[in-house]
């Protein structure tokens, strides 16, 4: 370990900010990680550059960028959750008649991992492999409702972050940030042809034992004519949420 200390020092730095609710001042960095203060600020702005830390110029705090997301979620698709998650994501297709997928955040994307296709139902464009805004997907919108909210800040900190997809859904922080507390509020997250038109998903996201989101459940479901429609979304909401919370205690 003495022959690489660039390494050394990168990793013990990536592993505090991911121990840290938010982002965080350089001093503080430097004094958790041995660090002098010039040597952790060429280091974060090597990693800065790189796409592993953010840093929040108006607030002088660094936090995780989209890379080190997308290394976490790496570690998630290729762990026990997706093999955890088939059984339940297919009783619960059974239960509802709809078509259930999980999903795990990729940067400021969700990537799905696993589906199940209720029998009849219309086709989705989210097969697995498939990555999708997070912002625009009711799964995505679990997972980042249970982020602190520094995070979400440092994964969408301009307008440019946000993808328009069918030109619906938020564009800029503030409009995320009170779609995310009507998500919190609820108790679910939603959306409605915001990712495809004619269909609407609820969702719930699954956590490890730091109540951290790993993962995001969700349920799609048409909306347009010609199909059976769902009477009660909020009856579908809640199975798939009693899902999300079985693959929650599995996953601990």
């Amino acid at each position: 370990m003495s022959q690489v200390p660039a390494a050394t020092r990168t990793l013990k730095v990536l592993r505090f900010l991911a121990e840290q609710p938010g982002p965080v001042p350089l001093d503080r960095i430097a004094r958790a990680c041995d660090l002098p203060r010039s040597t952790a600020y060429h280091l974060l702005g090597a990693m800065v550059a790189e796409g592993f830390v953010v840093h929040l110029a108006d607030e002088r705090r660094y936090g995780l960028g989209v890379a080190a997301f997308e290394v976490g979620s790496g570690y998630v698709r290729q762990g026990a959750l997706a093999r955890i998650a088939r059984r339940p994501l297919a009783t619960l297709v059974d239960e509802v008649g709809q078509s259930a997928h999980l999903a795990v955040a990729h940067g400021r994307d969700v990537l799905y991992v696993v589906e199940e296709r209720a029998p009849g139902r219309p086709p989705l464009v989210t097969d697995v492999g498939v990555r999708l805004p997070a912002h625009l997907t009711a799964s995505g919108r679990a997972i980042l409702a249970a982020l602190p909210a520094a995070q979400v800040r440092a994964l969408f900190p301009d307008r440019e972050a946000f993808v328009d997809r069918h030109g619906t859904g938020p564009r800029t922080l503030t409009a995320l940030r009170e779609v995310l507390s009507a998500t919190r509020r609820r108790g679910w997250a939603e959306e409605d042809g915001e990712v495809t038109p004619g269909l609407a998903s609820v969702a719930a996201p699954v956590l490890d034992h730091n109540d951290h989101p790993v993962a995001g459940l969700a349920v799609t479901y048409p909306t347009e004519p010609g199909h059976s429609p769902v009477a009660d979304p909020t009856a579908l909401a809640t199975a798939v949420r009693r899902t999300a919370a079985l693959l929650t205690r599995r996953l601990r």
